[in-house]
């Protein structure tokens, strides 16, 4: 049988965070970092999903940005190149289930994880988010609609390696990662839908 959606998240928690708001969806892990992603995607590619969407945290790049957040990618930027996403059904999604603060925009993968200076040279670049795995994960697609749905866990201010910015961070995150499940799968069904000619689902 055919999932309308297959979501991937690159840790445990984030995938406990998403699996109870997604009905009819697979939701696999990853594990974390570009090796891991690497060989997710070569893992899932043949499994029978009509739409794959990434959800987990990332690191903002600027200050703009707090934790909770959540970033919608238009593109993700790997070393090998950069790769399209779907993003303005989730948007209008998202904003369906009441999630407030969305940011459309790049986000930027890197095979590390991104701090200092490095953030703010990714941010002149026009990135909103730092992750590890996205786009490792994206040719898992093949052709198919793909979304990347990233939660802010911190920023260049409010760093993991501050103790009482971790833990605040994290759980804004990871309750906004929580809240936000449910419009995973109100995308997968319209870009679905619009790619097979039918009329959207009626809510």
């Amino acid at each position: 049988m055919t999932a309308r959606l297959l979501v991937v998240t690159p840790l445990r928690l984030e995938r406990a965070a998403v699996r109870g708001g997604l009905r009819g969806a697979l939701v696999v892990r990853s594990g974390m970092g570009a090796a891991r992603a690497a060989s997710a995607a070569r893992t899932v590619a043949p499994l029978p999903f009509e739409a794959l969407a990434v959800a987990g945290f990332c690191g903002a790049t600027s200050e703009h940005l707090r934790p909770g957040d959540v970033v919608v990618a238009s593109e993700v930027r790997g070393p090998d190149g950069v790769q399209g996403c779907e993003s303005a059904v989730i948007v209008a999604a998202l904003s369906g289930v009441g999630i407030a603060r969305v940011h459309l925009g790049p986000i930027a993968c890197a095979d590390h994880v991104v701090r200092g200076a490095e953030r703010g040279m990714l941010a002149a670049e026009g990135a909103l988010a730092a992750d590890m795995e996205s786009a490792w994960l994206a040719p898992a697609a093949a052709g198919r609609p793909f979304a990347v749905v990233r939660v802010v866990l911190d920023t260049p201010a409010r760093g993991l390696c501050r103790p009482p910015a971790m833990v605040s961070g994290a759980v804004a995150a990871w309750r906004t990662l929580r809240r936000l499940a449910p419009a995973l799968t109100l995308w997968a069904e319209d870009v679905v839908a619009a790619r097979e000619g039918a009329p959207e689902p009626v809510r």
